[in-house]
């Protein structure tokens, strides 16, 4: 087992993009051994470097349903975040795309998981998956009879999607934290892997100063220590893979050299 590297500050935490899962479009591998073994590389390699913690994503299973997974989506994560969390010993995450809040809970509570990420936790989004509307009540609800532990990091303007009900996003912010009652904040650029709105970022930290805000995409080693003045901490994937290609293993010396930036 790898031992979990000592928690860093501020909190960086490292993506596990899932190759496609069984059920999605480009399911090929046969069984889920491949899948795993991908996993756990990754996983092994962001604890040793010091993450203070793993998010695990069926990145893999684009194009996504819009909100509700399969049940077979359910039962592979289960069995890789089991693995995860087992084979690391560190605090691993959930997000089940595109927007499946319950099913990524029902994963928490049956491994452990120590957070999940909501893309569209609360208002209305239009996304490549149509319009995706937050259920926050909801999502609190299972939350209290499954597994009340577990903290919610929501979006504010996820990516690859565009704000119906409140373009402003210091207000959309708000609604977040306070109305959705997130115990966390995400911004993002407008894709994956790009880089987000430092004016954004900043209008959301001061809209909302008494909760975690994460910079949800686009962080470097050449932008990490700007986008800590503002934010409390990162969730980083695409930079840590060579030319920022999601399908690709990470990249070690991508690992080190991040890390020592964010750290310095």
């Amino acid at each position: 087992m790898t031992a979990a590297a000592k928690p860093l500050k501020p909190l960086l935490i490292g993506m596990v993009h899932l190759p496609p899962l069984p059920g999605s479009a480009a399911w090929t591998a046969g069984n889920l051994e491949p899948v795993i073994a991908h996993a756990l590389a990754d996983a092994r390699m962001l604890v040793d470097a010091g993450f203070a913690a793993l998010m695990v994503e069926n990145f893999g299973d684009a194009p996504f349903a819009a909100e509700q997974v399969g049940p077979e989506t359910v039962a592979a994560m289960a069995v890789v975040v089991r693995e995860v969390r087992r084979t690391t010993g560190a605090a691993v995450g959930v997000n089940c795309l595109r927007n499946d809040a319950r099913s990524a809970l029902g994963i928490a509570a049956a491994t452990g998981a120590e957070f999940i990420r909501v893309n569209v936790h609360t208002g209305l989004a239009a996304t490549d998956q149509g319009m995706i509307t937050g259920r926050a009540n909801e999502t609190l609800r299972v939350r209290a009879g499954l597994c009340p532990q577990v903290r919610i990091l929501a979006d504010v303007h996820v990516k690859h999607a565009v704000p119906v009900n409140q373009p402003d996003i210091a207000l959309a912010a708000e609604e977040t934290a306070y109305r959705g009652r997130a115990d966390g904040l995400i911004v993002s650029g407008a894709t994956t892997g790009r880089a987000v709105d430092r004016d954004a970022l900043a209008r959301v930290k001061k809209a909302v100063p008494d909760k975690p805000l994460l910079v949800g995409s686009g962080a470097t080693a050449d932008s990490i220590r700007e986008l800590l003045s503002v934010a409390d901490g990162a969730i980083v994937g695409s930079s840590l893979k060579p030319g920022g290609d999601i399908s690709a293993a990470i990249d070690a010396k991508l690992v080190k050299a991040f890390i020592h930036a964010a750290t310095r």
